[in-house]
């Protein structure tokens, strides 16, 4: 299904608070903390010019973000940088001075970040960035996952050397206990989803992405007229929509969100006017998207700078995965997960739709513009839904 922007708010400059989270300023100030990352390195920007030509588009370019500081998915750089901040943060107000990013690894703040614990709800790549995070500073990680999360995805996190938590229920289920425990136990949520009263750091989180659409637009060859972007809470979506807002200004792509038809709490808040929280039954294979209720400040930035939401089947995710994997002739391959080449599989369907292409201005001169959120990060059901493991399929590249 396909909707425009109905939203008394669209259009609306950005929340001056938004605008100061999601500035170029702001992302430059994100770049240069990545730069003391370990591995850190600039992902690849793909030029899909055979499917290009196949859809009927003058442009389509993907950010891989599968290759993200060998953590697999784009969340490495939001948890993480969250993390960074708020123990350099706590290290100011105990030691009375003003820290940079170049005193992370200091003994005295290696120290204040020894007694921290941070903690979060996740899907997987979200938890994973944060106890990769608090390993990096030196401080404690508590990672609580719903009964969907796959042992594969709860393995990889506590490799980090987190505690790990299971919950009974969905992924909303397991942000609530999250709160619930962490204020018990006094440690702090690092969450990539905001509710009322808690907005600050799930604005760090969605700052952390920033870095990423410099990259970005520092790669591409022209602006982009079309961005379709998958969306669980909203916080990856409402960081692109904002950024490129401020960058491209009167330029700016028209803004699509993508997300699972089981899973669409941002196309039915869109449709009801305010946040709504949307009934779950049958789980979607796109798990890292499989949220029921947005993120508050997501809502408020995509309420004024998406312009149009859609949802996708379970079949559009597979094929999409699979025909990244073996792309068209002169295409490079791409492995991306279950949840990281939703934005393509919406962009695939709705350039099928002749009623679709109209009402999204798609056409020969029509530039795309979409994110690889993640790669291969349960293995299994990539070999499963793919027919082949990742490897295999860059060898031939």
């Amino acid at each position: 299904m396909l909707i425009a922007n109905t939203h008394p708010d669209h259009g609306l400059p950005l929340n001056p608070a938004d605008a100061e989270t999601l500035s170029i300023a702001e992302a430059a100030t994100v770049s240069r903390f990545l730069s003391y990352r370990p591995n850190h390195k600039p992902t690849p920007l793909h030029a899909l010019t055979g499917l290009a030509r196949e859809t009927g588009v003058a442009a389509i370019h993907i950010k891989d973000e599968s290759h993200r500081l060998d953590l697999n998915s784009f969340k490495a750089l939001g948890g993480s940088y969250a993390v960074i901040r708020l123990v350099l943060e706590e290290a100011e107000r105990k030691l009375g001075l003003k820290l940079d990013i170049a005193e992370l690894q200091s003994p005295a703040v290696r120290e204040i970040a020894a007694r921290m614990t941070f903690g979060c709800a996740t899907d997987g790549n979200h938890g994973k960035s944060v106890a990769a995070g608090a390993k990096l500073v030196g401080a404690k990680a508590a990672i609580f996952v719903h009964s969907g999360v796959s042992d594969e995805r709860v393995a990889a996190i506590a490799a980090f050397g987190a505690e790990m938590i299971r919950v009974d229920g969905t992924y909303d289920d397991s942000v609530v206990e999250a709160e619930r425990r962490c204020a018990e136990m006094g440690w702090i949520v690092v969450s990539d989803t905001s509710w009322p009263g808690y907005e600050r750091i799930p604005a760090l989180v969605m700052q952390g992405y920033t870095s990423m659409l410099s990259e970005a637009a520092a790669a591409l060859p022209q602006t982009p007229t079309h961005v379709f972007i998958q969306a669980g809470v909203g916080g990856l979506a409402a960081a692109v929509a904002g950024h490129f807002d401020i960058l491209y200004g009167d330029e700016r792509p028209r803004f699509i969100v993508v997300e699972p038809d089981r899973a669409a709490c941002i196309f039915e808040s869109a449709k009801a006017g305010h946040p709504v929280k949307v009934g779950h039954d049958e789980p979607t294979i796109m798990a890292m998207l499989e949220c029921y209720e947005p993120s508050l400040v997501a809502w408020r930035i995509l309420s004024r700078k998406a312009d149009d939401f859609m949802t996708i089947g379970e079949d559009a995710a597979a094929a999409t995965m699979r025909r990244l994997a073996r792309p068209v002739a002169g295409d490079p391959p791409v492995v991306a997960g279950e949840s990281g080449g939703a934005g393509l599989a919406g962009f695939l369907k709705a350039a099928q739709d002749p009623k679709a292409r109209a009402a999204l201005g798609i056409d020969a001169r029509s530039r795309i513009f979409l994110i690889n959120t993640e790669g291969a990060t349960d293995q299994g059901r990539y070999e499963a839904i793919v027919g082949a493991a990742p490897e295999e399929l860059l060898a031939t590249a």
